[in-house]
């Protein structure tokens, strides 16, 4: 069984991690995305509801798996006893970082190969920190992330913005 792990914070998920989901589904038996509980960073959403949102968007890929994960990809790649991790580059900028983890990845399970992904030409400049920007502003994200997750962001933003104010 050919198992993939794709990895990443997904705060939100976007419609280029999607197309990446998908893509990378067609090619495993079982793709699990492994969503990043990183300390070191403030996500605006919790690890818990951001894999809830993938389920959401996903539901219809029955061969892929959301699961929350802390520490390093390839400790994850190994707890699911994947064989490769998928990624995604969207320009020439990601590659050089993208190369350096594969090959840190590499160096310490040499069992553990990465595949990349060139993201869909439309979906190329979106990243999930720019589609947090536009709505903070109240911009229009419906082009960058599904329906149900646009409404997350928003009512997230919100919430915060709220909470904010009353201080």
């Amino acid at each position: 069984m050919k198992i993939a792990v794709y990895p990443g914070s997904f705060d939100p998920v976007t419609k280029g991690h999607l197309d990446i989901i998908q893509r990378a589904s067609a090619l495993a038996d079982e793709l699990v995305v492994g969503v990043l509980n990183n300390n070191a960073k403030t996500p605006l959403f919790s690890a818990e509801e951001r894999v809830d949102m993938i389920k959401s968007v996903t539901e219809d890929l029955r061969n892929v798996r959301v699961e929350a994960f802390s520490g390093l990809s390839v400790d994850f790649v190994r707890k699911c006893n994947a064989g490769f991790i998928v990624r995604g580059l969207r320009a020439v900028t990601d590659f050089e970082y993208e190369l350096q983890m594969a090959q840190t990845n590499r160096s310490i399970d040499r069992g553990v190969d990465t595949i990349f992904f060139t993201t869909e030409l439309n979906y190329a400049y979106i990243s999930s920190t720019i589609v947090k920007e536009v709505a903070w502003y109240g911009g229009d994200i419906s082009g960058f992330v599904p329906y149900e997750v646009a409404e997350r962001v928003y009512r997230k933003i919100r919430d915060k913005k709220d909470r904010t104010e009353n201080y």
